[in-house]
């Protein structure tokens, strides 16, 4: 069994039967009452976010969970199809459960959490930066880079990202794909 102790970022926890991951954590202690560990959660399994306290070295549940990869191969109406890189066994996954689905293109490979009791998917992780092909994008005006001015590009999977003014269509550029803010230019 695991404790209070063994509490970290990415953890994902078993919760009134409903599985939860740690966003963030902390420890509160005052001078006479016994230390409390408390953790925002966000749920994996449904749409919630709580926030618990435990009193320090108090059991908790997590789920063991095994990350494998996959690729990531179309779209359809029941939800976004990947193929496991070893078995070549296919899942469909659910939109909620992709990190940033604004952001797959085909033939991506990806993350997918899955837990280790049910083998069931659980949710999809993108690369942190993923290189992407501008399609449509305004022309900047020569000269007018004294100011970290921002424009809105269209990327090859379809979502908008604001890129600076000497970014052009046609160019290759690095999103990051957790606030979905343009990186930098690729050459």
């Amino acid at each position: 069994m695991a404790t209070t102790a063994d509490m970290r970022s990415g953890l994902i926890l078993k919760i009134d039967n409903s599985l939860y991951t740690v966003i963030e954590f902390g420890q509160n202690k005052t001078a006479r009452a016994a230390a409390k560990v408390w953790a925002k959660l966000k749920g994996v399994d449904n749409a919630r976010t709580i926030e618990v306290t435990w009193n320090s070295g108090e059991t908790i549940y997590p789920v063991r969970v095994e990350k494998k990869a996959y690729q990531f191969l179309y779209k359809d109406d029941t939800g976004y199809s990947f193929m496991d890189n070893e078995t070549f066994e296919q899942i469909t996954v659910a939109e909620n459960m992709i990190d940033a689905p604004g952001f797959l293109k085909d033939g991506q490979e990806v993350a997918v959490l899955i837990n280790g009791e049910t083998e069931q998917p659980m949710g999809v992780e993108l690369p942190d930066k993923i290189v992407l092909l501008v399609t449509y994008s305004e022309p900047g005006m020569k000269g007018d880079t004294a100011t970290r001015t921002l424009k809105p590009a269209t990327v090859e999977t379809g979502a908008t990202v604001n890129v600076p003014l000497f970014v052009n269509e046609g160019e290759l550029i690095r999103v990051n794909t957790k606030t979905g803010e343009y990186v930098e230019r690729v050459k």
